[in-house]
């Protein structure tokens, strides 16, 4: 057997080395080295993003065909490590204030990054379910890491609880597709199914409903959506914000890769799944989110019906798709973190709140964070002519172009409606009563999270081009042939 190419996989390796070596920074130092370990942390992140965004050059595998580096995974893992960073960063004056300061909680986002990394680059399911096991079981440590919070625990062992069922499902459904196909590897599956000219054993087919409905809970879609509202409002706030950017954006990139690399054979087959947990995901942020009071209640119902939006590109299934998933998914970045960072300025006297009306008056007392979160909401409702426009219009282009006109007409009819409960928000901060103003100052890192996640939204609104080239680029390394 011959030895594999590390190099193809030295980011991972530096991530996974670089947590360790953090650890025993953390179990030896005698003081608290939560703040050092979370900088550092920032900074390994930083570092690594930049290898991956230097390894240029065309697919290639390792690991026994196992790990595969392209394009595509190039651009989901910079989106992962930047969301990764970002919420670290996030949650350093979080645990200070809190009193839960340990330097276990960067550690435990650093190896839930490696297990992201490892599931976009998987090109083989028992490489897939290692990944995928490694991030969940970090998640679920986090999610309870407010060990005296009733809300936090609960939110903990639903997750965990749900979430093992969903792997089980998932692993149920690969040892079918094992079974039938006699291999777990992606580009042979491809192979086998191609020989079969798309019309596989019934097994197969069952498998591969099992796997959709695996990787569909961790999306958070629509009819496995329902860890998601519980898990969102009672987890830390800093996780919360987490939870909303890289795992979504690891979890969406992994369903792309698994059903337009093995299963792209099989594309009549699973289509008509995936448009129906998009509309159904579409339709249920929308309306389901207009009578919440609490705002990381209503994000979790934003980042369902976000996540309906982003299955278009997946079941357009083309390349122009995958480029609409890509350019969405890094403008969904921004804006949530953006929006969380606002959320964990919303305190008084100490006391972190989560009310829409909280929010009355804003713009009086603090008009730069109103005028952030209005971007935010106004981009997230797709209003011309930020940049939360551009990413449902590319989105919408390729459903109508792949000839899914009704998937594409539903999508803007949803829109619509989810644009009154982010206008509610506007409405709260401009022209409601003042309440009593946050403390004062805002934390320089979450400020500077704000404006900066702000600036990028307006930004790639005037320059979409570079975002656009890239995921373009990004898009092709999964259609080499097209």
């Amino acid at each position: 057997m011959e030895m594999p190419n590390l190099s193809l996989a030295l980011p991972e390796l530096l991530l996974v080395l670089g947590a360790m070596a953090l650890l025993m920074l953390g179990a030896f130092r005698k003081d608290d080295a939560t703040r050092t370990v979370s900088l550092l942390s920032v900074a390994l992140l930083g570092f690594v993003a930049l290898m991956v965004w230097g390894l240029g050059g065309e697919r290639a595998t390792t690991f026994g065909g196992m790990f595969v580096i392209d394009g595509f995974a190039r651009f989901a893992k910079v989106l992962i490590l930047a969301a990764s960073a970002l919420a670290i960063t996030m949650s350093v004056g979080w645990l200070e204030r809190e009193k839960l300061s340990r330097f276990e909680y960067p550690l435990l986002m650093l190896f839930a990054t490696l297990g992201m990394m490892m599931m976009v680059s998987a090109n083989d399911f028992i490489a897939l379910y290692v990944g995928l096991e490694l991030q969940s079981l970090s998640l679920y440590v986090l999610a309870a890491y407010q060990r005296d919070s009733v809300k936090a625990t609960e939110a903990g062992l639903k997750y965990f609880v749900l979430g093992a069922l969903a792997s089980g499902m998932l692993l149920y459904g690969a040892s079918l597709i094992y079974g039938f196909a006699g291999t777990t590897g992606f580009t042979q599956l491809s192979q086998v199914f191609h020989a079969a000219h798309g019309q596989p054993h019934a097994g197969v087919i069952i498998g591969v409903v099992f796997v959709l409905a695996g990787l569909a809970f961790k999306v958070g879609a629509v009819p496995f959506h329902m860890w998601t509202p519980d898990v969102y409002e009672g987890s830390p706030t800093p996780v919360t914000a987490f939870f909303s950017a890289a795992p979504k954006i690891a979890a969406l990139a992994l369903l792309t890769r698994v059903m337009l690399g093995p299963f792209g054979e099989l594309f009549a087959q699973w289509q008509q799944i995936v448009i129906l947990i998009s509309i159904a995901s579409m339709v249920l942020g929308a309306f389901a989110a207009i009578n919440q009071t609490n705002i990381k209640r209503l994000m979790a119902y934003s980042s369902i019906g976000n996540v309906g939006y982003a299955l278009i590109g997946v079941a357009a299934g083309s390349e122009e798709g995958v480029r609409g998933l890509l350019i969405y998914l890094a403008i969904y970045l921004f804006m949530t973190v953006g929006t969380f960072a606002v959320i964990l300025s919303m305190r008084q006297k100490g006391r972190l709140l989560e009310g829409i009306d909280d929010l009355a008056g804003l713009s009086r007392s603090q008009p730069m964070m109103a005028l952030a979160l209005a971007i935010f909401m106004f981009s997230l409702a797709g209003i011309p002519p930020l940049a939360g426009f551009f990413g449902k219009f590319y989105i919408f282009l390729a459903a109508v172009n792949g000839g899914l006109f009704t998937l594409a007409v539903l999508g803007v009819l949803t829109s619509v409606v989810s644009a009154y409960y982010y206008l509610r928000i506007v409405k709260v901060m401009y022209f409601d009563d003042p309440v009593e103003s946050f403390d004062r100052p805002v934390s320089r890192a979450l400020g500077l999270i704000m404006a900066g996640s702000a600036a990028v939204v307006v930004l790639l609104t005037i320059v979409p081009a570079p975002l656009v080239a890239g995921a373009q680029e990004a898009a092709k390394s999964l259609f080499p042939t097209g």
